[in-house]
C-alpha cells in the first residue's frame, strides 16, 4: 500500500482486494488518460482519476503487441497550481520502474530539489524523438503530507517585511554570482553565513527556535524526493474525496520564496490552518514539468 494513500483521503484502505478493486475502476473510467511509446514494441499508458479538485490515483503500465494491458504500479498525486520555478530541470528514469525523478537547482533553495515526475509520459514522448533538452520550460510543484502542525506566525510589520524581501534578493544575487565563480560574492556569503551563526548562536539560549526560523526547507529521511518543510500558508481550501468522504486541506505554502501546494488529511493536521499561519511538517515532493507551446 503506498504510504501517501491518506493524504488524498484513503486512510481506511488496507486491504490489497479493495486496492485492486480500484485500481481496475480507474482503468476503466479514469478521467485523464496518455499514451506513448517507449521506443520498443510496447506502449507506455497512465490512467489518472480525480477523486476531489486536483487529488487523484495514478495507475501506469504498458500495452504490449496483442495490445493487453499490465499493471505495473500507482501514485496519489496533487496537481499544484502557478510556477514555482524558471530554472532548468533534468530527468532521471527510476531504476525499478518505468517513473522518473527531477532535478532542479533552484537558489531560493539552497539544495538540489529532487520531485518525483508527475507527467512521465511527455517526458518519455520526448526523450524518444529526440527532442530533448526542450528549452523555457517551467516546474509546478506540489507536495503530499502524512503528519503535520499549525505554527503562528512570527510578528512582522510592513518595514521589516520590505527589509526580509531586500536581503532575500540580495542573497540570491549573490549565490547566483557565486555559482559563477565570483570570489568576492562566495567571501560576501561566507561572512554573512557565519553572522547569522553567531547571532543565532546566542539568541538560541533564551528565544524558541520557531521565532527565530520563519521557513524552512530541508531533505528529510534516506529518500530523495521527500523533505521536512516550514513555510507560510498564503492560500487554503477544503476539499473532500467523492469516494471516501473524507476530508483534505490543501495549502499553498511560501517556503523559502518557493511557492507550492501541499495537501494533507484533516486528521492528520494538528491545529487550525488559517491565512499568515506556518505549517511544519514532512511531504513527499512532486512536480509537473510545463512545457512550452
Amino acid at each position: 500500500m503506498h504510504k501517501f494513500m491518506r493524504a488524498i483521503g484513503f486512510s481506511k484502505l488496507t486491504d490489497r482486494r479493495e486496492q485492486q478493486k480500484l485500481i481496475t475502476d480507474i482503468i476503466v473510467n479514469a478521467t485523464h488518460r496518455s499514451y506513448t511509446s517507449n521506443g520498443e514494441e510496447t506502449i507506455i499508458a497512465e490512467f489518472c482519476e480525480d477523486f476531489a479538485e486536483d487529488l487523484g490515483i495514478a495507475v501506469c503500465g504498458e500495452f504490449d503487441a496483442e495490445d493487453k494491458f499490465t499493471y505495473d504500479y500507482f501514485y496519489p498525486y496533487l496537481r499544484g497550481t502557478g510556477i514555482s520555478s524558471c530554472e532548468d530541470v533534468s530527468v532521471e528514469r527510476h531504476a525499478e520502474k518505468e517513473s522518473y525523478a527531477g532535478i532542479c537547482d533552484d537558489i531560493k533553495v539552497g539544495v538540489s530539489l529532487i520531485f518525483y515526475l508527475q507527467n512521465m509520459v511527455p517526458y518519455v514522448k520526448a526523450q524518444y524523438s529526440d527532442m530533448l533538452p526542450i528549452k523555457g520550460t517551467t516546474l509546478t510543484l506540489s507536495g503530499l503530507s502524512i503528519c503535520g502542525n499549525i505554527i503562528l506566525p512570527i510578528g512582522k510589520n510592513e518595514k521589516e517585511k520590505r527589509k526580509i524581501e531586500r536581503v532575500s534578493t540580495n542573497r540570491n544575487q549573490l549565490i547566483a554570482a557565486a555559482r559563477k565563480g565570483d570570489e568576492e560574492a562566495i567571501e560576501s556569503l561566507t561572512l554573512e553565513d557565519m553572522d547569522t551563526y553567531t547571532a543565532i548562536s546566542k539568541k538560541i539560549l533564551t528565544e524558541d527556535v520557531f521565532s527565530l526560523v520563519d521557513t524552512y526547507f530541508m531533505p528529510y529521511g534516506v529518500e530523495c524526493d521527500q523533505y521536512s518543510v516550514m513555510g507560510e500558508i498564503m492560500d487554503i481550501s477544503l476539499r473532500v474525496n467523492r469516494l471516501t468522504g473524507e476530508e483534505i486541506y490543501v495549502m499553498r505554502l511560501n517556503c523559502n520564496d518557493l511557492l507550492f501546494d501541499i495537501c494533507i488529511n484533516k486528521q492528520d493536521l494538528y491545529g487550525e490552518p488559517q491565512i499568515g499561519r506556518r505549517f511544519k511538517g514532512i511531504i513527499w515532493m512532486q512536480g509537473y514539468i510545463n512545457y512550452p507551446g
